[in-house]
């Protein structure tokens, strides 16, 4: 069986208000042959599906469009909220989806056993098992009488973040025992490299989770939040797959990825995602900026997208104001 990791799509994103819709239209044009040809029987999507959690009418419009494209090829899709998420939008149409073998766990249900998510064979053989953790809310990790001092809420919030991965574990060897388990998550994750476009969540960052916490029972955890795509250190195979498309000009260096697990070797596939469109900063006086900004070609299929920053050693208004017409 071959899963598919991706997470961090933020459809509806605005960079420097420049919609990039049409960026994530392209990423769908390519992921959609891309399931087909690799023979992906399962898609993982960790969190962050939309940017804002109020996503416009077109932004929800080509979340659907996305769903109806994988549903046509008939590989099962489970989704988590994430902090950018709204539980709200995401449950909403959950039952509906879930008829079309497309699972979305918007946030953490009162019961864990509503996790799991089991993942069958054509022949109906339960091949693993997926704990489909979303972004867990401080609400979900404290109870109202806990001593709420800072450094005593940050570690209850850890605390917290593992119990909720032990406590799926246990559910997972208790209703699935001798089968595999993957876990989802939405968090950030200690030493994990970041960028500028990640909002942070649970008291500014500082309760920051130890991979170490998730155990050692899952075979794989499937992160969401980070937006670079990288390993992080634990127990097991833990791994950030990114965001498809670049979300700020501080991931403009970044190859995207997305990841494919097979379960019966286990191994981990990296798969380059191409570059749709070229972000380019370009720094310096006002004469350097002309030069090349004149110089810049295009490269990809969507129009590169440019940041210019003015950097003069005295201070010119008439150069501000020739900043402001270029842009």
């Amino acid at each position: 069986m071959k899963i598919l990791h991706t997470a961090d799509w933020h459809i509806g994103k605005r960079l420097h208000k420049y919609d990039l819709l049409e960026d994530f239209k392209h990423f769908q044009d390519w992921l959609v042959p891309f399931i087909q040809e690799a023979q992906i029987d399962v898609v993982l999507v960790s969190g962050d599906i939309f940017d804002l959690a109020t996503p416009s009418s077109e932004a929800q419009k080509a979340y659907f469009d996305m769903l109806l494209a994988l549903r046509d090829l008939n590989c099962k899709v489970i989704m988590t909220g994430g902090n950018h998420d709204s539980p709200r939008v995401l449950n909403a149409p959950a039952p509906l989806l879930e008829v079309m073998n497309i699972h979305v766990i918007g946030s953490l249900p009162s019961d864990l056993n509503d996790l799991l998510i089991p993942l069958r064979e054509k022949g109906g053989k339960i091949k693993a098992v997926v704990a489909a953790v979303p972004y867990l809310r401080e609400s979900n990790l404290r109870s109202p009488g806990d001593n709420v001092e800072i450094n005593n809420k940050v570690e209850l919030i850890r605390e917290g973040i593992a119990n909720v991965f032990k406590k799926t574990a246990q559910a997972c060897e208790q209703y699935y025992a001798d089968i595999p388990a993957i876990a989802m998550g939405h968090l950030f994750a200690a030493g994990a490299t970041t960028s500028d476009s990640e909002r942070e969540i649970q008291i500014g960052n500082e309760a920051s989770f130890e991979a170490s916490g998730f155990g050692d029972y899952f075979q794989y955890i499937a992160l969401g939040h980070i937006h670079r795509p990288q390993q992080v250190s634990g127990a097991v195979p833990t791994f950030y797959s990114g965001s498809p498309i670049p979300l700020s000009f501080s991931e403009k260096e970044d190859q995207k990825r997305l990841l494919v697990l097979d379960t019966d070797s286990w191994q981990v596939e990296q798969v380059q995602i191409p570059r749709f469109r070229q972000l380019l900063k370009i720094s310096g006086p006002m004469d350097q900026l002309k030069r090349q900004l004149q110089a810049v070609e295009k490269v990809g299929v969507l129009d590169t997208l440019v940041e210019l920053e003015l950097v003069e050693e005295d201070y010119n208004a008439l150069h501000i104001m020739e900043l402001d017409q270029m842009v």
